[in-house]
């Protein structure tokens, strides 16, 4: 058995990963803002964090924010686990963080390089968008009676359980630096994920493609965010949105 601590412990990526592990037998320890006993926040760090990686052998970085701070989370959780001898540190990152010149995808890269100068054992898995995120995002524009969406852009959604089972299998591993990155299924263009998520919400909306300037857009429009070879998950948007069905309230929000 292994003591494992994983960060953002209960989001979306970290609570599958928590489960997974737990299931295998791994003593896990869950870190968040609000997770008792292990409340930190790790953009200010101190001592609750010293206590939560004492002992720690492997961590599993899920924890994120895109409304910054990550870079300072990530240097306050290295200094920490070295302190604590931590052999083995995991970080979740996107696809095409080096690619795309977005803000949000900047700072998982320089968390990248964090983690690869850090000292400490390392493996970094890049995924593509989950499912959900797209969920969240149709569900807040369908709310207009004109859905506006970046023209000529795709997307390649993946099943957040399924980079949770291959986050749990690195972390029970050696450390194995940069690994094969993680892609849905299915390349799509994002007028076909939305009208395949309003035909499940029973929402009927008018759908405008907007063409965008900057280069983050090219760069997005140019599939810089794409995996194409690495097409390795299995379960598509339709069947994560018929998953939900049941919670029809919740595709409604």
């Amino acid at each position: 058995m292994t003591t494992i601590l994983v960060t953002g412990g209960t989001g979306a990526l970290g609570r599958p990963v928590t489960e997974r592990l737990r299931a295998r037998g791994h003593d896990v320890r869950v870190l968040s803002r609000h997770a008792v006993p292990y409340s930190v926040d790790l953009r200010r760090g101190g001592s609750s964090l010293d206590a939560a990686v004492a002992g720690v052998e492997t961590v599993v970085h899920c924890a994120t924010s895109p409304r910054g701070g990550d870079e300072q989370a990530a240097r306050n959780l290295i200094t920490a686990a070295r302190r604590a001898g931590v052999a083995h540190l995991v970080y979740i990152s996107i696809v095409g963080v080096d690619r795309v010149p977005f803000g949000y995808y900047r700072s998982k890269l320089a968390v990248e390089r964090l983690v690869e100068e850090s000292g400490i054992g390392w493996t970094v898995l890049r995924a593509t968008q989950f499912h959900d995120l797209l969920l969240t995002v149709f569900q807040g524009v369908s709310r207009l009676p004109v859905v506006p969406l970046p023209a000529r852009v795709k997307d390649q959604p993946v099943e957040v359980t399924e980079v949770a089972d291959r986050l749990c299998e690195l972390a029970q591993e050696a450390p194995a630096g940069r690994v094969a990155d993680m892609g849905g299924p299915e390349i799509r263009t994002m007028d076909s994920l939305l009208r395949s998520y309003l035909r499940v919400a029973g929402r009927r909306r008018a759908v405008v493609k907007v063409p965008l300037r900057g280069a983050a857009y090219r760069a997005f429009r140019a599939g810089g965010h794409l995996a194409p070879d690495h097409a390795v998950g299995t379960r598509t948007f339709e069947e994560f949105l018929a998953a939900r069905r049941e919670g029809a309230a919740a595709l409604r929000d």
